[in-house]
């Protein structure tokens, strides 16, 4: 019988949260497969936990103080559960993406596919209007799913399957990054050692997109409460910006990126006049 780990991180997002992992127990048992959940605590104040607890115990938690963030609570959820034991799969899922009934078995098939050598993202539609809101990308952004598998350079990482292979030539996300970027970096990563990113062929879920948009660049927040949230995980983080770009692009970008970040905060009207 071979064997996945399920990876989360979730805070103060109780309904969604429990929603998602209803959506992924419907499917359970797979045949042929033992399937482990690992859900990162990062710091919930709205019993989210404790809801987890009682309605599926088997959950594994691990409990953090709300300093983790994305990145960095995927990351933690990993190492615990290659702590326990060397799986044949790792999936990520957000906690805001419902996945469908057959989600997990398609994923599986689509990796089987590419002799389990490969990483398999998930793309998710919106369940308002069924465009496409995240999954495979490439430079002109988003991959909308065709039937069959489509190359992408990097990923959203809402739901993603990783195979041992590939585990065991990248090994789990980069700890540098606190919320945003750990899932694109991962996809280059790959990329940059001959392991492939594929888009799955149908949406496997769904899961609303964030359009608004971010405080650090909105012209009708005072400079003060820009810079703040500038500087914060959630916001522009211009040292991880620039480690990223810098890693994957070349220095001359990430320093150019680096300008034009900070030129974004402090004269945001540029960027909404040109829109």
């Amino acid at each position: 019988m071979k064997s996945i780990a399920v990876l989360l991180t979730v805070f103060n997002r109780k309904e969604k949260t429990l929603q998602c992992l209803g959506n992924l127990y419907k499917q359970l048992p797979i045949q042929g497969y033992s399937v482990d959940i690992y859900l990162t605590n990062d710091g919930c104040t709205d019993s989210t936990p404790e809801a987890i607890a009682q309605k599926f115990p088997e959950v594994n938690i691990i409990h953090s103080k709300g300093n983790l963030f994305w990145n960095r609570g995927m990351y933690t959820a990993w190492e615990e559960a290659t702590k326990r034991k060397e799986y044949d799969y790792y999936l990520w899922l957000n906690d805001d993406t419902f996945i469908y009934p057959d989600s997990i078995s398609r994923l599986l098939n689509d990796s089987i596919s590419v002799k389990d050598e490969a990483i398999i993202c998930g793309a998710t539609c919106s369940e308002k209007d069924g465009k496409p809101t995240y999954g495979g990308r490439n430079n002109n952004g988003i991959i909308p799913p065709n039937g069959s598998l489509q190359i992408c350079q990097h990923f959203n990482g809402n739901v993603v399957l990783i195979p041992r292979y590939v585990y065991q030539r990248i090994g789990n996300l980069d700890y540098t990054y606190s919320h945003a970027l750990g899932d694109f970096d991962y996809g280059l990563r790959a990329g940059k050692i001959g392991i492939k990113s594929y888009q799955s062929k149908e949406y496997i879920g769904t899961c609303e997109q964030h359009n608004s948009l971010a405080k650090w660049c909105n012209s009708s927040y005072p400079l003060k409460e820009r810079i703040r949230v500038f500087h914060s995980p959630l916001g522009g983080h211009p040292k991880e910006n620039f480690y990223f770009e810098r890693k994957h692009y070349g220095v001359f970008p990430a320093c150019l990126h680096y300008f034009t970040i900070h030129l974004r905060l402090f004269i945001p009207q540029i960027w909404e006049k040109r829109k």
